[in-house]
C-alpha cells in the first residue's frame, strides 16, 4: 500500500503523523511512504531521516493525497484540504467529528473510509490513540492555566502554588479521566488545592489512592459544579464522550458567577467544549474574556510539545497503522473490534453511532 504524509496545516501545529522509525516500519513491511517535504520539522526531524528510513519526499502537498491509498495526519482536515479527499481514500487520524459538521459532510460527499484515532476503543472502554494525547493535554492545561491567571495575561494574578503565609490557588478539574487525572498530578505537583468532580467514583477513588488522599474528589451534580466552579480560580474542563459531542456541564450562569481574572481551561474544545461560553481558540491567539474570565480554548493543546507529542503518537497510531495497511481496512477492521470502532465513514455513509446521534434531529447539544 502507498501510505501517504502530508505536512500539518492547521495554525501552529507542528506534530508530523509518523517518525522515521514509523516510516521504517511500513517500509520493511514492503509498503511505500511518500512524505511531503519539511513535514516533520516542526517535531524536529528532518527529510533526511526520513530518506534513511525508506520515505520518498514529495515537494507538494497534492502529489501526497493523490498518490497515496492511506492518508495518515495527526489532525483533521481543514476545508482547503477538503478537495483532495477522493472515493476509495482511507484516512487514518483523528476526526472529532461529531462537533465538526463540515468535514463530516466533505467526508461523505468524498466517499472517504475515514477512521478516528480518538474512537479507536478497546473492550475495557479505554482509548489507546486518544490517551497519549489526553495526557499531554493535561499537564499542558495546568500549565497554561498558571500561565493565565499572570496579571499580564489578564488573570487575577495569582500563583497557582502560593508561598509560604499565602494561599494557592483553588484548581478545580471537571473530568477524572485520563486528561483530568493528568491535570490534577500537575496542579498537585505545583502546589495547587486541587478539586476532581466526575460520575465515575471508581475513578475518583483511584485518584485519591494514588495521590495519597491530597485531591479532593465529588460526585459531579450540577449543583456540586456550579459550588466549586464559583470558588476556583482555575477550572479545567476534561469531559469526554467517546466519539460524541462534550456535554455542557459548565453554564454561561456558572460562568458569570467566577471571580473575575480567573480562568478557564477547556480540554474538551475539539470535541465542541465542555463550558458552555468556550469557542476553539489557536496557539496564536488562545485566550479571549467572557464575563471577566480568561478562556484558553487551544483545540490542539498537545501541538505546542511536539517533540514530545509526535513520538507519543506514533508509538500508539504505528500498529493499528501497519494492520490497515498489512490486510486493508476492511479485513483489519474485521479482525480487530478496537479498529473496527474506529470506523467514522465510509462510502457516503457515517458508521460510528455517537456521530450519526450528534447529527440525528433529535440530538441534543447538552446531553450529547
Amino acid at each position: 500500500m502507498i501510505i501517504g504524509v502530508p505536512k500539518e496545516i492547521k495554525p501552529a501545529e507542528a506534530r508530523v503523523a509518523l517518525t522515521p522509525a514509523g516510516v521504517a516500519a511500513f517500509v520493511e513491511r514492503g509498503h511505500r511512504v511518500h512524505l511531503e517535504t519539511g513535514a516533520g520539522l516542526g517535531s524536529g526531524i528532518a527529510d533526511q531521516d526520513y530518506e534513511k528510513a525508506g520515505a520518498q519526499i514529495a515537494d507538494v502537498a497534492e502529489d501526497v493525497w493523490t498518490e497515496s491509498e492511506m492518508i495518515v495526519k495527526v489532525k483533521e482536515p481543514l476545508e482547503s484540504e477538503y478537495p483532495l479527499l477522493r472515493p476509495g481514500l482511507l484516512l487514518y487520524t483523528y476526526l472529532h467529528l461529531a462537533s465538526n459538521e463540515p468535514l463530516m459532510r466533505a467526508l461523505l460527499d468524498g466517499r472517504v473510509t475515514a477512521i478516528g484515532y480518538e474512537t479507536i476503543q478497546l473492550c475495557d472502554g479505554t482509548l489507546p490513540l486518544l490517551a497519549p494525547m489526553s495526557a499531554v493535554a493535561g499537564r499542558l492545561a495546568v500549565q497554561a492555566g498558571a500561565r493565565c491567571l499572570e496579571s499580564p495575561m489578564g488573570g487575577a494574578g495569582i500563583l497557582l502554588g502560593g508561598v509560604p503565609g499565602v494561599m494557592p490557588a483553588k484548581v478545580v478539574i471537571v473530568g477524572a479521566g485520563v486528561a483530568g487525572s493528568n491535570a490534577c498530578t500537575i496542579a498537585l505537583g505545583m502546589g495547587a488545592r486541587v478539586t476532581v468532580l466526575d460520575i465515575d467514583v471508581a475513578r475518583l477513588g483511584h485518584l485519591a489512592d494514588v495521590t495519597g488522599r491530597r485531591v479532593t474528589t465529588l460526585f459531579s451534580t450540577p449543583a456540586a459544579v456550579a459550588e466549586q466552579v464559583s470558588k476556583a480560580d482555575l477550572v479545567i474542563g476534561a469531559v469526554l464522550v467517546p466519539g460524541a459531542r462534550a456535554p455542557r456541564i459548565i453554564s454561561e450562569d456558572m460562568v458569570r458567577g467566577m471571580r473575575p481574572g480567573s480562568v478557564i481551561v477547556d480540554i474538551a474544545i475539539d470535541q465542541g467544549g465542555c463550558v458552555e461560553t468556550a469557542r476553539p481558540t489557536t496557539h496564536d491567539n488562545p485566550t479571549y474574556r467572557v464575563h471577566d474570565v480568561v478562556h484558553y480554548c487551544v483545540a490542539n493543546i498537545p501541538g505546542a510539545v511536539p517533540r514530545t507529542s509526535t513520538h507519543a503518537l506514533t508509538n500508539v497510531t504505528l500498529r493499528y497503522g501497519l494492520a490497515l495497511a498489512d490486510k486493508g481496512w476492511e479485513r483489519a477492521t474485521a479482525e480487530c473490534e478496537p479498529l473496527a470502532r474506529g470506523v467514522n465513514t465510509h462510502d457516503g455513509s457515517i458508521r460510528h453511532p455517537a456521530v450519526a446521534q450528534a447529527f440525528s434531529p433529535a440530538a441534543d447539544d447538552t446531553t450529547a
